[in-house]
């Protein structure tokens, strides 16, 4: 029912932008330029939209008749762009028509959240074609009353000839209007890069100035977005890295920081030079890497990965980023080991992430879980944490379910050993999943990393990961960047 709603919401805008096209006369047979903005559901992974998206231009849009071109953006907030264009607007019309009675296409439907999108389009002044470009500026704006139109398009047109046609990583500049009378201005550049450079100089230039003098200020619209196909996520680019460990790649070193590489693996010097180190004493044949998941949290990603590193592995890495480039890793790794007790590896179990609209909320669970039942002890109330019913268990010498929890608590305090949580430093999650670092004292006393990844159902716990490893004496540590 909820996606039903959520449909029917975006089906009302789009037959509302549907029925003012009824007033375009002198337009029809022009290139027409669609342009619908929105932003996402909560719940949808962006990277199930992409793979969605990319769907959609090859299965449905791209067989419409009057198809010339449809590109995919996102800007910096992750708001999302579609142009597409069209022979003219009869094309545009009955490709739209046809998408909102198409069932095969209601899924992509319910991932976009209706009460954010807008449709408009536009007649050009000239075809696309501009197919290498990465970045694309889009301006819409009305023009002040009494302006002169002819005087306008001739302003407009000496823009692109006096400045933007001479800025490096310039591709196309196309205008239009649509039936209201509203201006569009698309300009294509190469990558973002070239369209920042050229927004610094833009407003000093004289005949930018007088082109902007004519705009109604109060309507204008200025969206700058990456092509979907080029934006390559934070969770994309460290698994791009790990992967690097497989293929020799050295493309994702680029998105660490040169100059700024905090290093929390205590075996590991700090900053680039430190991860290079290793690298060139990497055995023959060099490392391996299998990402079994991945997850994104603001600037944090942070993966559970199957690693050959001198020998295999079993890891949860963190990393943290700041304008698009990895600045602090973390990590804690472990020898593989046998399945446990309920024939569970380190490694298997779900991996789909859902409910991410439930993020924070999970969140919150986990870390009361991990305060109120871990650090302070309050093990009566952990049913209200723990799925009593459905707990599936993958550390290495523990069974599913509280008894299996039960019994390997009994077994420590039988021989004497501890497992104790003394403090909790990150909590990060995505969806389903929650992430914990926390520290402690393990086995015989040792001084321990605790990494546990927890799998949330209906807001409680039933399954578990972990990677518990000891915290090395100070005198051996290769940074002093401390292990949290």
């Amino acid at each position: 029912m909820k996606h039903a709603i959520k449909l029917t919401l975006i089906l009302m805008t789009l037959s509302l932008s549907h029925c003012a096209d009824k007033k375009e006369t002198s337009t029809e047979s022009k290139t027409i330029m669609e342009v619908t903005t929105f932003e996402i559901n909560g719940d949808v992974d962006p990277l199930d939209f992409k793979k969605r998206d990319t769907q959609i231009e090859t299965d449905f849009t791209s067989r419409q008749p009057g198809f010339i071109k449809r590109q995919s953006a996102i800007d910096e907030n992750g708001a999302y762009v579609v142009i597409v264009y069209w022979e003219n607007t009869a094309n545009a019309k009955a490709s739209m028509d046809k998408f909102m009675s198409d069932t095969s296409v209601a899924d992509y439907a319910q991932m976009i959240n209706g009460s954010t999108m807008k449709m408009e389009r536009y007649a050009m002044d000239k075809t696309f074609n501009a197919d290498k470009s990465k970045f694309v500026e889009v301006m819409t704006f009305d023009l002040k009353p009494a302006t002169d139109l002819e005087k306008f398009h001739k302003l407009n047109q000496k823009v692109e000839t006096d400045f933007t046609g001479k800025r490096d990583g310039f591709l196309q500049r196309l205008t239009g209007v649509n039936e209201k009378g509203t201006q569009a201005v698309a300009v294509y550049w190469t990558n973002k890069a070239a369209s920042d450079a050229s927004l610094d100089g833009f407003m000093a230039n004289s005949t930018a100035k007088e082109f902007m003098a004519k705009m109604d200020q109060s309507s204008m619209f200025m969206g700058r977005y990456e092509s979907l196909l080029a934006h390559v996520t934070k969770k994309e680019k460290v698994v791009a890295l790990l992967n690097s460990f497989n293929t020799g790649d050295q493309t994702p070193i680029s998105y660490i920081n040169p100059q700024k590489y905090i290093q929390h693996n205590l075996d590991v010097g700090d900053g680039l030079a430190g991860f290079g180190e290793v690298m060139k004493n990497a055995p023959e044949g060099g490392f391996k890497a299998n990402v079994v998941r991945a997850f994104e949290d603001d600037e944090y990603v942070f993966t559970h990965t199957e690693y050959d590193f001198f020998g295999p592995k079993a890891g949860f890495d963190v990393f943290r980023f700041e304008n698009g480039k990895i600045v602090e890793h973390w990590d804690n790794l472990l020898e593989v080991q046998k399945p446990n007790p309920s024939g569970h590896t380190q490694f298997d179990g779900a991996t789909k992430i859902t409910d991410l609209d439930k993020t924070e909320e999970n969140k919150a669970k986990v870390k009361d879980f991990i305060e109120k039942i871990l650090l302070n002890g309050e093990m009566d109330k952990i049913t209200n944490y723990i799925n009593p019913k459905e707990y599936t268990q993958h550390n290495p010498a523990v069974a599913d379910g509280l008894e299996g929890f039960g019994e390997a608590m009994k077994y420590f305090a039988m021989n004497g050993l501890v497992m104790e949580y003394t403090a909790l430093h990150k909590v990060l999650g995505q969806g389903n999943f929650v992430l914990t670092l926390s520290e402690g004292k393990f086995g015989k006393g040792d001084q321990t990393a605790f990494y546990d990844l927890f799998r949330l159902e209906n807001g409680l716990i039933v399954e578990h990961w972990d990677v518990i490893t000891i915290i090395p004496p100070k005198s051996k540590w290769k940074n002093e960047n401390g292990k949290f």
